[in-house]
C-alpha cells in the first residue's frame, strides 16, 4: 500500500484542516465540502485525514463493520458472536464519478433470488464506508442516480436495496467528504445541504509559502517513507489530540447564551430550514473540545458559522457561496450587548455567564480563533490559501484576444467604414423565466431535465435482454420468457426454474441534459446599450434555465475580425454568466465565422461525449459584414449545420420601426424557429418547442 502524504505536513490550508479535524472529533457535524480551483491539494489533504482517524472495533465475520457496542439488528451477516471482535483502522472509501448504482449500494443475484429464494447480496461502497469516510472527488459531476442513493443513506443512516420484492437493509453512517471545482458546475441543493461544513480553497500567493509547498512535495515524491517518518511525531500528536477532544466532547456545555447567538446568526443570514442551526451548534461544541475547553465561547460560534453557513444562505443561482464577515461580527456584537443587559443579572453562577469562559468575547485570553488554531490567512470570500499551485481558474480556457480600448486606433482595425466602435461591457437586464424548449427525438444522454431520453430512471416503456450486469429487472417479461420452458426444464415444485437467458431488464424513459451552445452577436450593430442589456438579460435567462435543467453550456461570440470561444462546453453555468457580464461589443459582424466556429465546437464535443445531444441558440439580428458576400457565407455555414441535423433556435434581436428580417432568413437556412426577445418570455415559447420538433422532423423526413 502506498504511503499517504502526512496531514501534519500540509502547508497553510488552515480552514480546510480545521474543518476535517472537527469532523474527526465529532462525526455528527456531517462532513466537509471542499470547493476550489484545480491543483490546490484538495484530494491530498482529504486522503491524509484517514490515517488520523481512531480505529474501529468490529466483528471478523461482518462485511458491514457492525459496532459490537451497538449491534445492528438488521445486519445481513448477523447475529454476531462476541468472540469474533477485532480492531482495525478506519476506512476511507472512494466513490468514482462513473460508478454504477449497484457499485454504490450493493447488488443482489436476481437469478438466485427468483429460483432459490436466497438473498445473495454483494455489499457496495456504502457498506465499506460505514463508520469511516466516504470520499467523492468531483462530487458535482455525480449522476443523479448516485446522488439520490447518497441522499437516502445520509438522511437515514442506512442503505436500502430493493429488487422486485427482495430487499436488504444495513447500517451506513459515514463521514461524507467531497471535493469539487466550481468551474465544472454546482451541486444539487439537496446534496449541498447534506454537507455539514464547506471550505473554499485557493493557491497561496505568498512566495515563501509556495516554495515550502514545492520543497515538501518534492521530498515526499523522492522518498515517501522517509518523509512520513520525519513527520511521525506530529502525526501522533494530532491523533492524541483528536482522541482527547473526542473524550472531552460529551462534557462540553452549550449554554442558552451560545444557542441564542447561533439562532441569531442563522436568522440574520436567512438560511433555509433548521439544519444550519444544528450543524453550527455541533461545530461550535467540537471547536471548544478541540481547544480543550468545556464551554462554548463567542469565537467558537463565529468560526462555526464561517464553516457551516456559506453554502446554506439564501442566494441567487449565479451568486458564489460566501459569508459577509462584517455582517456576522455585527450580529454577534449587537446580540452580545442585548444579552449582557437581559441575562447577566439573572445568572447565579459565581463564575460568570455559562457561555463565557476566560476571554469569551474573543479577546486576547481566548485560545485563538476557532478553538486554538492559528489565525486563518483568508479574505472575506472565505478562501483558503497555501496550496499546491497558483493556477488561475480559467487557465485551461483558450486565450482571449486582447480587446483594445474603444478610443484607440486599434479599436477600429478591421472595421467597416461607419461601423460602431467597441463599447464597454453593459450590465444584463433582469433575468426572467423562460419556458422549456428541447431537442427532438429520443436520446441516451446523461440524466437531466430537458429532452426525452432512455435513462436508468423514469417510466418503464418496454423490456430487453440485459447488456452486462442486470440492474433493472422487468419481472413480467422475465416470467413470460421463462414460462414456456418449465416442463422441459423438469420443474416439479413451486419454484420457478429461471435461466440466465430468461432475464429481461426494463427499458425506461426519462429526461436528459443537453449541450446548449450559445452563439452571441457582439458586433457594432448590437452595441446600443439598451439593446445589448436586453440581449444579455435574455441569454442570462436561458443560462438560468440550463442551470435548472442540468445542461452543459458553451458560448461563442463573434465581432470584429472573427469568432472566439468565450466559454468551452462546461457544466458551470456560473462561468457562463461571468463571461457574459464582461462581454464587450463593437466592430464588424462576422456571422459566418461564428456559425463555423460553433460547428467545429460541436464536432469536437460529439467525439468527447457522443451521447449528449446539442441545442444551438443563435442570438443575433441577422446582419453580416466583412469579407466578400458576408450574407451568402453566413447562409452556407447555416446550411452545413442544418445538414448535420443540429437542432437550433434563432433569437432575433432586431429592433426599431424598420426591420430587415435577416434573422428570419438565417432561421430558414438553419431550418430553425425564430423567436424575438419579447416572444422568448411570453407564452408563445410553447409554440417554439413544437416548431423545433416539427422543423427537425420535416427535415429528416425529406432527407
Amino acid at each position: 500500500m502506498s504511503t499517504p502524504y502526512p496531514f501534519a505536513a500540509i502547508v497553510g490550508m488552515d480552514s480546510l484542516r480545521l474543518a476535517l479535524l472537527l469532523n474527526a472529533v465529532s462525526p455528527s457535524v456531517g462532513g466537509v465540502l471542499v470547493r476550489g480551483e484545480k491543483g490546490t491539494a484538495k484530494t491530498t489533504t482529504v486522503r491524509a485525514l484517514a490515517t488520523l482517524l481512531p480505529e474501529v472495533e468490529t466483528h471478523t465475520d461482518c462485511r458491514f463493520a457492525c459496532d459490537p457496542a451497538a449491534p445492528d439488528a438488521t445486519c445481513p451477516d448477523g447475529p454476531h458472536e462476541d468472540g469474533t471482535r477485532f480492531v482495525r483502522p478506519a476506512r476511507m472509501v472512494e466513490l468514482p464519478v462513473g460508478a454504477s448504482e449497484d457499485r454504490l449500494v450493493g447488488s443482489l443475484d436476481i437469478e438466485r433470488a427468483l429460483s432459490d429464494g436466497v438473498k445473495a447480496f454483494e455489499p457496495g461502497l456504502l457498506a465499506g464506508a460505514h463508520r469511516g469516510v466516504l470520499y467523492v472527488d468531483e462530487v458535482n459531476l455525480l449522476g443523479d442516480h448516485l446522488v439520490d442513493s447518497l441522499l437516502d443513506a445520509a438522511a437515514t443512516g442506512a442503505a436500502h436495496i430493493e429488487r422486485e420484492g427482495v430487499s436488504v437493509r444495513h447500517a451506513s453512517r459515514f463521514l461524507l467528504v467531497g471535493t469539487m471545482n466550481p468551474e465544472e458546475g454546482e451541486l444539487r441543493p439537496q446534496l449541498l445541504d447534506r454537507f455539514g461544513l464547506t471550505v473554499e480553497v485557493a493557491a497561496s500567493r505568498e512566495t515563501d509559502e509556495r516554495v515550502e509547498v514545492v520543497r515538501r512535495r518534492l521530498a515526499f515524491d523522492e522518498d515517501p517513507a522517509a518523509f512520513a517518518a520525519k513527520w511521525a511525531a506530529e502525526e501522533d500528536a494530532l491523533r492524541e489530540r483528536i482522541a482527547a477532544a473526542r473524550a472531552l466532547l460529551p462534557s462540553v456545555r452549550l449554554g442558552d447564551g451560545a444557542l441564542r447567538r447561533i439562532a441569531a446568526v442563522c436568522a440574520g443570514f436567512e438560511v433555509d430550514g433548521m439544519r444550519a442551526d444544528i450543524v453550527t451548534a455541533r461545530t461550535a461544541s467540537a471547536l471548544a473540545a478541540w481547544a480543550g475547553r468545556t464551554d462554548v465561547v463567542t469565537e467558537d460560534v463565529r468560526q462555526a458559522a464561517l464553516l457551516a453557513l456559506p453554502h446554506r444562505r439564501r442566494r441567487n443561482p449565479f451568486d458564489a457561496p460566501g459569508l459577509d464577515e462584517d455582517k456576522l461580527d455585527e450580529i454577534l456584537r449587537q446580540f452580545e450587548e442585548e444579552d449582557a443587559v437581559e441575562d447577566e443579572p439573572e445568572d447565579d453562577d459565581p463564575q460568570g455567564p455559562e457561555d463565557d469562559g476566560p476571554g469569551g468575547d474573543g479577546g486576547p485570553e481566548d485560545d485563538g480563533p476557532g478553538g486554538g488554531v492559528p489565525p486563518q490567512e483568508t479574505t472575506h470570500t472565505g478562501k483558503d490559501t497555501g496550496t499546491d499551485t497558483g493556477k488561475d481558474p480559467a487557465a485551461d480556457l483558450p486565450p482571449q484576444r486582447e480587446q483594445p480600448a474603444a478610443d484607440s486606433p486599434s479599436a477600429q482595425e478591421g472595421s467597416a467604414p461607419g461601423a460602431a466602435p467597441e463599447a464597454a461591457p453593459v450590465a444584463a437586464a433582469e433575468p426572467f423565466r423562460t419556458r422549456k424548449f428541447d431537442v427532438p427525438g429520443l436520446g441516451e444522454g446523461a440524466d437531466g431535465r430537458r429532452s426525452r431520453a432512455r435513462t436508468a430512471h423514469g417510466r418503464t416503456t418496454g423490456a430487453r435482454r440485459p447488456r452486462g450486469t442486470l440492474t433493472r429487472l422487468h419481472l413480467a417479461a422475465t416470467l413470460q420468457a421463462a414460462a414456456p420452458h418449465q416442463r422441459a426444464r423438469g420443474r416439479t415444485g413451486r419454484g420457478l426454474v429461471v435461466r440466465r437467458d430468461d432475464l429481461r431488464e426494463a427499458v425506461r424513459e426519462g429526461r436528459e441534459g443537453n449541450l446548449v451552445l450559445f452563439v452571441v452577436d457582439a458586433s457594432g450593430s448590437m452595441a446600443a446599450r439598451k439593446r445589448m442589456s436586453a440581449v444579455k438579460g435574455a441569454v442570462l435567462s436561458l443560462l438560468l434555465d440550463a442551470y435548472q435543467r442540468r445542461d452543459k453550456i458553451g458560448m461563442i461570440t463573434f465581432r470584429g475580425s472573427g469568432a472566439d470561444v468565450a466559454l468551452p462546453p462546461t457544466s458551470s453555468v456560473d462561468a457562463g454568466a461571468a463571461r457574459l457580464e464582461k462581454l464587450p461589443t463593437g466592430g464588424r459582424t462576422p456571422l459566418a465565422d461564428g456559425l463555423l466556429r460553433a460547428r467545429e465546437v460541436l464536432r469536437v464535443e460529439r467525439l468527447r461525449d457522443p451521447s449528449r445531444r446539442p441545442l444551438l441558440v443563435v442570438v443575433t439580428d441577422g446582419r453580416a459584414t466583412g469579407g466578400p458576400e458576408p450574407l451568402v457565407r453566413a447562409s452556407r455555414a447555416a446550411g452545413l449545420l442544418a445538414a448535420e441535423g443540429t437542432a437550433s433556435v434563432v433569437v432575433d434581436c432586431e429592433a426599431g420601426p424598420v426591420r430587415l428580417g435577416l434573422a428570419a432568413e438565417l432561421g430558414q437556412s438553419l431550418q430553425a424557429p425564430v423567436v424575438t426577445l419579447d416572444e422568448l418570455r411570453a407564452d408563445t415559447v410553447t409554440a417554439l418547442v413544437r416548431t423545433v420538433r416539427t422543423t427537425t422532423a420535416t427535415t429528416r423526413g425529406a432527407a
